[in-house]
């Protein structure tokens, strides 16, 4: 049964390396940033990533939405390796190395197209208190072209070995065509695609190359403020979450053997997810304020807990029980990181 799984969940997205430092509401003001956002790093932020590599305690970790959730995947499964197979493109350079080595570590099956035109990319996180400002360098994560990579033999042959496929709506700025490519592989063999909505800039700027993939997203993941602007954006006429959910869930569908599921997590207050045709909360797992170190990765290991048991093929409850508890163990640690194993029945 366990071989089964091997190369079963499908991830591809953009390999970051993240630079995590605390910073003061200052250094928020001079470079423009939210408390608590998603960017990309346009010309204005150059110096930022001069200044905070010098800051005290600078940490480094391999980063990216989509690759954090495949690692946070494998690691609520433990065996066997290699659940995870990973498309992103990096640089010739240290930073690749380090991405490369990280992704092996971690056991997740990374096939990087390799480049030396652009370093490997990366995010700075910029933490202040429980928020998070991210902005990242796309850099060489930018240069993923399908015909030099997904359309090779041998890495498409991995893509069709997969159950369950993950790709976060930030890939979208990066290569809609392979989002398609792969989107209708898994409906024309009625397989499980599931999306991000990432950040408020995809609903807002990406609109037209989300929306062209919309149909084939059998499972939709967000937060509160991407539902909220993604339903303003598509001119849902709410803003009640709930409602929100249920008029997501009935976008166009082009595989109708299956029903589009939507699940948007609120940060500490209840998760709401469409069950069939209703909309139903549930409470995330209970925890100390003065426990919380930071919330950067919070949402990946939501969806790395929850794609775990969707590979496995538990009922949609487990998959956000497992949600729930990855995105309590990395909230209590810096960045993305996590304990050797899980303790999650």
């Amino acid at each position: 049964h366990l071989s089964s799984v091997e190369n079963a969940l499908f991830g591809m997205g953009n390999p970051l390396l993240d630079i995590s430092a605390v910073v003061d509401k200052d250094f928020l003001d001079k470079y423009g940033l939210k408390p608590n956002d998603q960017i990309l790093a346009e010309d204005n932020h150059k110096a930022l990533f001069e200044e905070i590599v010098k800051k005290s305690h600078v940490e480094y970790h391999a980063g990216g939405a989509t690759q954090n959730s495949v690692k946070i995947a494998q690691w609520m499964l433990q065996e066997p390796h290699k659940v995870g197979t990973f498309f992103g493109c990096i640089g010739e350079d240290r930073f690749g190395e380090i991405l490369k080595q990280k992704a092996r570590e971690a056991h997740v099956d990374a096939h990087y197209y390799e480049q030396n035109s652009e370093p490997t990319g990366t995010c700075a996180a910029c933490i202040t208190g429980d928020n998070r400002s991210l902005v990242a360098n796309l850099a060489a994560a930018n240069c993923y072209k399908k015909e030099k990579h997904l359309d090779l033999e041998s890495n498409w042959e991995l893509v069709q070995k997969a159950k369950v496929y993950y790709i976060a709506g930030f890939f979208l700025t990066v290569s809609p065509e392979s989002i398609l490519k792969v989107a209708k592989h898994v409906s024309d063999n009625n397989k499980v695609f599931c999306m991000n909505l990432s950040a408020p800039f995809i609903s807002q700027f990406f609109k037209e190359d989300l929306m062209k993939i919309m149909p084939y997203v059998d499972v939709l993941f967000g937060n509160e403020t991407e539902a909220a602007t993604f339903a303003k954006e598509q001119g849902f006429k709410t803003e009640d979450i709930a409602q929100i959910a249920r008029d997501c869930q009935n976008l166009p569908k082009q595989n109708e053997k299956r029903r589009r599921v939507v699940v948007f997590t609120q940060g500490k207050d209840d998760t709401v997810a469409t069950v069939g045709d209703k909309v139903t909360t549930f409470p995330v797992v209970d925890i100390d304020q003065s426990a919380i170190v930071d919330t950067n990765g919070a949402g990946d290991a939501f969806v790395g807990g929850f794609l775990s048991q969707l590979v496995v093929e538990s009922p949609l409850e487990e998959c956000i029980r497992a949600g729930h508890y990855a995105a309590n163990v990395i909230i209590q640690r810096v960045g993305c990181t996590f304990p050797e194993k899980p303790d999650f029945h």
